[in-house]
């Protein structure tokens, strides 16, 4: 009898071992002002499932102007079913604080973030909450310009295999007025218009979530960038605990077939 239930327990072991980590289950909310939110839904979601283990549910709002409201908020539990959620929409003139509160609410429960471009200059509420979530404070943007994209933390799991410096096609460069406390620089642009280093990358946390942001992205062409892209990649895989510290998926989350160099 012993024996038995021993070899059951090795044998159940053993099927465990080898079963494969469920994909990532990643919610794209997109939507708003001055950007081809269609093309770059596209984009980003083929783009980082060549790189990682991802299923994407997405969520554009039909808006193309600075007010607009995902229907997905709406839910009670909006975050729920998710591991992780991206944020790449633009509706800075949405100020209602309940409205906000509501957002946020989804990510306090423990659901990390990925925040790209113009979700930096969203929900301007009456307070900075908005900004203490994506970890930086920005209220404009300077001219489209090309510009050197600097690694100043090489040895972090995202930057690993980023460029010394990345030189960016044509871009936005937004101006940080505040980095948040928890915040933590990856990657820097220097700014004519301010005479100063932006912060353009960078990993924060949220009351005890995950986030990671980036700045750039204003144009489909710099998303097409390989070196932008496993960028994303692997800041979504930090967001969610699964990038090791050589910047690699951690086991089981490696996708099928690797983006051709």
């Amino acid at each position: 009898m012993t024996a038995s239930v021993g070899f059951i327990t090795l044998s159940t072991t053993s099927r465990a071992a080898v079963v494969a980590p469920k994909p990532i289950r990643a919610l794209l909310i997109s939507g708003g002002c001055c950007h081809d939110y269609p093309g770059q839904d596209l984009i980003l979601s083929e783009g980082i499932s060549k790189r990682a283990k991802v299923d994407w549910t997405i969520v554009r709002d039909p808006s193309t102007g600075t007010k607009g409201r995902p229907s997905i908020y709406s839910k009670p539990d909006w975050s729920s079913g998710f591991d992780v959620v991206v944020h790449n929409e633009c509706f800075a003139d949405e100020k209602e604080l309940a409205w906000l509160d509501r957002i946020l609410e989804g990510h306090r429960k423990g659901v990390p973030a990925v925040v790209i471009h113009c979700s930096m200059h969203c929900y301007r509420a009456p307070t900075n909450e908005w900004f203490k979530f994506v970890g930086v404070t920005s209220h404009r943007h300077g001219p489209h310009f090309a510009y050197a994209l600097k690694n100043v933390r090489p040895e972090h799991p995202v930057m690993k295999g980023f460029p010394a410096e990345w030189q960016t096609p044509k871009e936005e460069l937004y101006n940080i007025a505040k980095l948040w406390p928890d915040t933590i620089p990856l990657g820097t642009g220097y700014s004519p218009e301010t005479k100063k280093d932006e912060t353009c990358i960078w990993v924060s946390n949220y009351e005890g979530v995950r986030v990671f942001g980036t700045t750039v992205g204003h144009y489909n062409h710099t998303m097409k960038e390989p070196v932008f892209m496993d960028l994303l990649a692997r800041g979504l895989l930090w967001a969610c605990a699964k990038l090791d510290d050589e910047g690699q998926p951690k086991p089981g989350y490696a996708p099928a077939v690797a983006p051709a160099p």
